[in-house]
């Protein structure tokens, strides 16, 4: 594939040699410092675009390359609540978008025994729980895409919490505090505590590197650069 990275940071520096080591080809890198060849002549040049940049810029980008029927992959956080906006959008244009709030595919994994550990404790109302989440401190979003996905997970079980709440030592009893900690050099820690006064049920996932998530970001633009429509994580690593 001939591929575009929008955002060529330290994340998009790692999805370029995983790209480069499965064969593939990088034809445009966009940062803040060439953003003038982000231009309609250079996208045509591409099979797919990869997109990691912020959230102030994430939607024009996206919208962009949907314009231009450029399938784009999206690994910026923060602008959740526009997703539903930029779905419509892209379906309007008959175009290619896969969103994910995290593209290891471990972590991807994690989602699924974390909905899987929700259904079995929601009718065991001794039980509380919360989420803890750890990234470096260059990460802009609080709490982080990730979290905010394990929450809603969570929340979707009827009987355990209404909302999530962000930082609240004493939250109210249907509200999931999460609890987002920056401490360098963590490339992301992600707790899932279930407390009870006979005893507490944990899993964790622990990134050691940006690898995998880089690997997944790669993967991901392997799967839609032929297809159109909208495509989650779930639907690369056929989870039903």
């Amino acid at each position: 594939m001939k591929i575009a990275l929008i955002g060529y940071g330290k994340m998009g520096k790692t999805i370029e040699q995983i790209a480069l080591q499965r064969g593939h080809t990088i034809v445009l890198t966009i940062s803040a410092d060439n953003l003038n060849d982000f231009t309609e002549a250079n996208l045509k040049n591409c099979d797919v675009a990869i997109e990691f940049t912020n959230p102030e810029s994430a939607i024009s980008n996206l919208k962009k390359c949907i314009d231009l029927n450029i399938p784009i992959v999206c690994g910026t956080t923060g602008w959740v609540k526009d997703e539903e906006n930029v779905k419509q959008y892209c379906t309007s244009k008959n175009g290619t978008l896969l969103f994910a709030s995290n593209f290891s595919i471990g972590v991807n994994i994690f989602f699924e025994i974390n909905k899987k550990l929700a259904s079995l404790l929601s009718t065991h109302k001794n039980y509380d729980v919360q989420i803890v989440e750890t990234h470096h401190t260059a990460k802009k979003d609080a709490p982080s895409g990730t979290a905010i996905t394990l929450a809603k997970q969570i929340i979707s079980e009827k009987g355990i919490k209404n909302n999530w709440v962000l930082n609240n030592n004493n939250p109210k009893i249907d509200e999931l505090n999460i609890q987002s900690l920056r401490i360098d050099p963590a490339p992301g820690t992600h707790q899932i505590k279930y407390s009870s006064t006979i005893d507490d049920i944990e899993i964790i996932h622990t990134a050691h590197n940006r690898e995998g998530f880089a690997l997944g970001a790669v993967v991901a633009a392997e799967y839609i650069y032929d297809k159109k429509g909208l495509f989650t994580m779930q639907d690369v690593l056929q989870i039903k």
